[in-house]
């Protein structure tokens, strides 16, 4: 079977993703959990499963490197290939996307979201572990922009994950290194492109750290990503990727052009049978940003806590708007594109479970019928029909 149906497979059995190896069961990730759902794949076959999808021109820097990332569409289904070598050979982590983008309200965020990008030049850091939705909340921030105002916006992906369509704005998406060589080159080109937003797909050396707290300092709005597991410890990771010597002046730095930090996570409700985003958000209020200066990092919860009325959002908090929400927003995982539906929910706080219908008294028993008689009160299947006739022949042939 070639990649292109396992990944088909794959969006049938709604899983986010799929990871493959030579010589062991494929297996999907399904609301969160893992599930073998086909037998051990050859070495042989996935070996050239693999040279096939990377290209002539990619494969020898595979071979010398040891993994590569790229996006594949296949059927309307966009996704995320990881490649890399294990002890038994050629593994694939390969995520699921949809064909587009959405907007807060589809991805389940809270519209309060979008004040991230509607405010003046700075920067965003949307922050998170591993598999918990950045980068979707990243391109529903993008299509907020998109769907209201005429923006430059330009993209630096790697790789580029959702295909994002011109509606009020102008993007330009570029892949690294399919259009530039680096994360750090693409940076300096993209300041001489004129963007109104900016955004860089992750934050993974001080040098696009540095460039693009720059790039937030001189006049645009920057969103990047990058990994964590709250708003503190984001911030300390960007402060402490720096020399000590040079740190003071990092912290005075983000402070000044700080726009906000969003951290997430997904919950998955299971009553709904869904995996929602829980948030925490640091807005860049003065208690935030004097905290950030004086490098009192492991204060910012506090700050948090405190600036309920500034708009700030601590797990706690988001959790009871989550339970009071009436309506989310599932996807179709059996569906190709971006198609989703509404599901409306009802809700039994705490536990957010749906009320059970009460169920109807139950009627007085029926009086016995006559002996030698047989009564019908409701529906037979053709199994009960069949075992009735029967009866009634038997009973005949007696007589």
């Amino acid at each position: 079977m070639p990649i292109r149906e396992w990944i088909l497979k794959g969006r049938e059995l709604g899983a986010s993703d799929l990871h493959i190896e030579s010589g062991t069961p494929l297996v999907a990730r399904v609301r969160g959990e893992l599930h073998v759902i086909a037998d051990g794949v050859p070495a042989g076959h996935l070996h050239e499963q693999a040279q096939d999808l990377l290209g002539p021109e990619a494969w020898p820097q595979f071979l010398a490197r040891g993994s590569a990332d790229v996006s594949l569409a296949a059927s309307g289904v966009r996704c995320r290939v990881s490649l890399y070598r294990t002890i038994r050979g050629i593994a694939l982590a390969i995520r699921l996307l949809t064909t587009a983008a959405s907007d807060l309200r589809s991805c389940n965020l809270h519209p309060e979201l979008r004040r991230l990008v509607e405010s003046g030049p700075g920067l965003v850091v949307i922050s998170g572990p591993t598999g918990s939705g950045k980068s979707t909340t990243l391109s529903a921030l993008i299509e907020e922009v998109n769907a209201v105002r005429a923006r430059h916006i330009v993209t630096l992906e790697s790789p580029i994950e959702y295909l994002f369509a011109n509606r009020r704005s102008y993007i330009r998406q570029r892949e690294i290194p399919t259009h530039s060589p680096s994360f750090e080159q693409a940076i300096v080109d993209a300041l001489r492109e004129n963007p109104d937003l900016l955004v860089i797909g992750e934050m993974r050396t001080p040098e696009v750290m540095r460039l693009t707290l720059n790039a937030a300092e001189t006049g645009h709005l920057v969103l990047a990503t990058m990994h964590s597991a709250s708003c503190a410890e984001a911030l300390s990771r960007i402060v402490m990727s720096f020399p000590a010597e040079i740190q003071g002046s990092i912290r005075a730095q983000l402070a000044d052009c700080l726009v906000g930090v969003l951290c997430q996570r997904l919950d998955f409700l299971p009553a709904y049978q869904l995996r929602v985003p829980r948030c925490e958000l640091l807005l860049a209020s003065l208690a935030a940003k004097g905290t950030i200066r004086a490098g009192q990092l492991t204060q910012i919860a506090n700050v948090i806590q405190s600036g309920g009325e500034d708009g700030m959002w601590t797990w706690d908090r988001y959790q009871r708007w989550m339970e009071g929400k009436s309506d989310w927003m599932r996807p179709l995982p059996a569906a190709p594109g971006p198609e989703r539906e509404t599901v409306k929910v009802v809700r039994t706080p705490p536990a957010m479970r749906p009320a059970r219908p009460e169920r109807a008294p139950a009627a007085p028993p029926a009086e016995a019928p006559p002996h030698g008689e047989i009564s019908i009160d409701e529906p037979l299947d053709a199994q009960e029909l069949a075992e009735l006739a029967r009866r009634i022949e038997e009973r005949t042939k007696s007589k």
